[in-house]
């Protein structure tokens, strides 16, 4: 376990609860378009990378013939388990891994997922082409996360929030890294669906369940927004409450 890892389990532990619950990660359109997209042929076999509390496993399983999520932090998959469970699915598996080395054989999956976790990752090149491995050709690699800007100064900017917030945070990536890695891993960009999350400070800072951390970033955030930096997010302030918008997308990419 290296000194990141044991960050993402801590972080992760603390913020099982609320983010089992958090609308955000219950969003019925961005699920049922994950769904889409990693069914794409009948009973698919797909794998959930960082499953998290398996909001997501839990869209994937009817109709697929195997689902399996992978995650980090024991919490978390035992979450994805009693979810599964209660929902009376048997074609659902828990795995402990780490995204960069995957413990699967090649070309096991005919889909591979990853949903709000690229920018979690130590080494995000690497973890695509774990994913890029372990699917079959002709396979999907499904992500789904927010987009830095493609600006460097402020992507910066919107990271180091982002890593005050949750320490956990790695970066999060401008499309054109993002592409550019899926490419290096040897995959061919098909999809790209953006879109925007609405955030306000108060609900992006319940799901990290970490108090403490709320009333230093928020004069932070407040000051940089009365200053007129953005971040690439339109930081702004609007009826008293701090606003921003995460740049959200959904990336299909094919493996020859």
């Amino acid at each position: 376990m290296s000194d990141h890892d044991e960050v993402v389990r801590r972080e992760f532990t603390r913020q099982a609860d609320a983010m089992a619950g958090a609308a955000l990660f219950n969003d019925a359109a961005v699920l049922e378009r994950i769904r889409e997209a990693a069914h794409f042929m009948p009973s698919p076999r797909i794998l959930d990378v960082a499953c998290g509390p398996g909001i997501v496993v839990e869209k994937l399983a009817p109709g697929a013939a195997e689902v399996v999520g992978c995650d980090l932090t024991p919490e978390m998959l035992e979450k994805m388990r009693q979810r599964c469970a209660k929902a009376g699915l048997a074609n659902v598996s828990a795995l402990p891994g780490r995204a960069e080395a995957l413990p699967f054989e090649d070309g096991h999956f005919d889909a591979v997922v990853s949903r709000s976790a690229v920018h979690h990752f130590s080494d995000p090149p690497a973890a695509l082409r774990e994913m890029a491995r372990v699917v079959r050709s002709g396979g999907r690699v499904i992500t789904v996360d927010v987009t830095a800007a493609e600006d460097p100064a402020e992507a910066t900017l919107h990271n180091a929030l982002e890593t005050i917030r949750d320490p956990s945070h790695v970066r999060m990536l401008p499309k054109s890294e993002l592409h550019a890695a899926l490419a290096a891993a040897g995959l061919r960009v098909e999809t790209f669906l953006p879109w925007t999350n609405h955030r306000e400070f108060g609900e992006w800072m319940k799901i990290t369940n970490a108090p403490e951390r709320v009333g230093p970033l928020r004069v932070v955030m407040a000051a940089l927004a009365r200053a007129g930096q953005s971040a690439g997010i339109d930081l702004r302030i609007e009826a008293q409450q701090i606003r921003f918008e995460h740049h959200a997308a959904l990336t299909v990419a094919v493996k020859p």
